[in-house]
């Protein structure tokens, strides 16, 4: 059955975009006044470096144009994102990309002008408390010093900025919107449609031919384009490695990691501590094997529930309530804060026609928070709600407790809050089910988390890195030397799984590829989250983890994450993430010789 269009959806289970916009004319309106905005920014290069009360009056104009210029792209965006084939939508979308291209060019003389200030002019400046709220962004400018070129140069580089998104954005309309999967044998053999929505419940099929048809029809159709995939991604990497090199950075690594004060040693650590962790992964996919009754694993075997007959099909308002309990821990307000995303439209549910494929949380300023989801009744999606509720809350919070210069967190920080969701999740079902084979599921959930978002997006991680220096090198990034690439990197990481050609095409379906060296903060968030979750389960004190949640982007986000008792700088906190890996699949492992 064909997926329904988004007009046939019922509104009941649709974000509602007109708490941002009441209506296309409020759009319009907001528009037109943030155009007149952005365009008289252009009296103020000159003026900031006059004096420290020409500074503030200068970034509070500045501020005061970019945040309805934000809202203004977050709502096209949002909207785009219920149907990307949606013409409407995408001219909507254009048009604030080109606002915000706009901004971005009007801008470009800030950080130049303002490092002609002296360093001790500067510093003495901000001492003082009529510019305490900007102190943190301007600390952040003086740092940045021998990486900002000269006004006319900034202006040129941002000037490039919406060309730049370009491989992101044939990405997404490629993947999202131009791509169809053909129909495959479903359980009674009868065709049933493939979409990415359901190729997430195939996979976890008990019925082995089922997740295999899945499994090689949709990375199948991913390697039928994979020039075209290798041709947007070698952009991107060329566009990151640009970047950094007029930057003076040694690699796009380093500047993705400069810019919000992470050392490389941080990424270094986490690659290490994971090889480390290989031999028990190695233990964890023998149980798998043996558990699922198969002479070999292959890729496709990897998202199967290990433990037979549990049916866990939980439905949309089971899930709202079960969340809600699980988080409870984290006290009676963030409890109505739920109750508001539930009751206040923040989520759009279901998959339709052209919508943006998974999950994602978006916070608007001065609103409050959005959240994607596909949601099709299985225990996965009830983590995927409690994941983005995470996002959703920490971007509220930030909100609440900063101006519209300070709200918005680090991507460092962004993975931490949506995952303590998770742990939290997992702890509450661990507590409450009595059945041995659902308590065996969970603990296997536990585990998958562990080997879907520590192992496999470290492994993403290495990934990107060595496709970087493959370029840096000189060599080209083509479909068969990133799928080589890929390739070795699933043997290291899946030591006695068959890697056939369809998962070595499995990079070509990564979007988060294209904002470079994200994905591994999914692992560094994942194991800060579990840190955090068993403490405030063990001292039923929240309030650390809920003042971190309010920072925004006040500070350095390895700063902010030691306020909720996380300090990621050495081994620690990884090491006993994995201690934990280890202690669930024993704890597993002894359940199982009891059932």
């Amino acid at each position: 059955m064909a997926l329904r269009t988004r007009k046939e959806m019922d509104p009941e289970f649709q974000w509602r975009l007109s708490d941002i916009y009441p209506t296309m004319e409020a759009w319009e309106t907001a528009y037109a006044q943030a155009k007149t905005q952005v365009e008289a920014l252009s009296e103020l290069p000159g003026t900031l470096s006059r004096s420290k009360e020409d500074l503030k009056a200068g970034l509070d104009r500045i501020y005061a144009a970019a945040e309805p210029v934000e809202r203004l792209y977050l709502y096209a965006n949002l909207y785009k994102c219920g149907d990307n084939g949606d013409p409407d939508a995408q001219a909507l979308e254009g048009r604030a990309m080109n606002l915000y291209v706009a901004l971005s060019a009007a801008l470009s003389f800030v950080d130049p002008e303002i490092l002609t200030i002296p360093e001790e002019t500067l510093r003495a400046w901000m001492a003082d408390p009529m510019l305490a709220d900007y102190r943190h962004i301007i600390e952040d400018t003086d740092r940045n010093r021998a990486h900002t070129l000269s006004a006319e140069q900034e202006k040129m580089l941002s000037l490039l900025s919406d060309a730049a998104g370009t491989p992101d954005n044939v990405f997404t309309m490629l993947e999202s919107v131009d791509m169809t999967f053909p129909d495959i044998p479903g359980e009674d053999g009868k065709p049933v449609p493939l979409t990415h929505g359901t190729f997430g419940l195939y996979r976890e099929s008990r019925n082995r031919d089922l997740r295999r048809e899945a499994f090689r029809a949709y990375h199948g159709e991913f390697r039928k384009y994979r020039n075209t995939f290798a041709a947007m991604y070698a952009g991107q990497v060329k566009l990151d490695t640009y970047y950094a090199d007029v930057r003076g950075f040694g690699s796009a690594l380093e500047k993705s990691l400069f810019a919000h004060n992470v050392p490389v040693s941080v990424y270094d650590s986490l690659v290490e501590a994971i090889h480390g962790g290989l031999p028990i992964m190695e233990r964890y996919l023998k149980l798998r094997q043996k558990l699922l009754g198969l002479d070999h694993l292959e890729m496709y075997d990897l998202y199967c529930p290990m433990v037979e007959d549990v049916e866990y099909k939980i439905d949309y308002e089971t899930s709202k309530a079960m969340v809600k309990k699980a988080l409870s821990p984290l006290g009676a307000e963030y409890g109505k804060l739920l109750d508001k995303a539930y009751g206040e439209h923040w989520m759009d549910v279901y998959e339709n026609k052209g919508k943006t494929t998974g999950a994602f949380s978006c916070g608007v300023h001065g609103v409050h928070p959005y959240v994607l989801l596909n949601f099709t009744d299985s225990l996965e999606d009830v983590y995927t709600m409690a994941h983005e509720l995470g996002h959703a809350m920490h971007s509220y919070k930030s909100s609440a407790h900063n101006s519209y210069a300070n709200h918005d967190y680090a991507i460092l920080v962004a993975e931490v809050a949506s995952t303590v969701n998770e742990v939290l999740l997992t702890r509450y079902l661990q507590r409450t089910e009595t059945d041995p084979k659902r308590r065996a599921y969970i603990l296997g959930h536990l585990l998958e988390s562990f080997r879907t978002t520590v192992f496999r997006q470290t492994l993403f991680a290495e990934f990107e890195r060595k496709a970087h220096e493959m370029y840096q090198e000189g060599q080209p990034l083509t479909a068969e030397s990133l799928s080589r690439t890929f390739h070795d990197l699933n043997v290291k990481y899946y030591p006695g799984v068959t890697v056939d050609e369809y998962q070595d095409a499995e990079w070509a379906r990564v979007p988060h590829f294209y904002s470079a060296f994200y994905v591994y903060q999914y692992a560094t968030g994942f194991c800060s989250a579990v840190d955090i979750a068993d403490r405030i389960l063990k001292t039923g004190n929240p309030e650390e983890y809920l003042r971190f949640l309010t920072t925004g982007g006040s500070d350095y986000p390895l700063e902010e994450l030691k306020i909720a008792g996380v300090d990621l700088t050495g081994p620690d906190v990884v090491s006993r993430a994995l201690r934990v890996f280890d202690e669930t699949l024993t704890e597993l492992e002894e359940l199982l010789e009891t059932m």
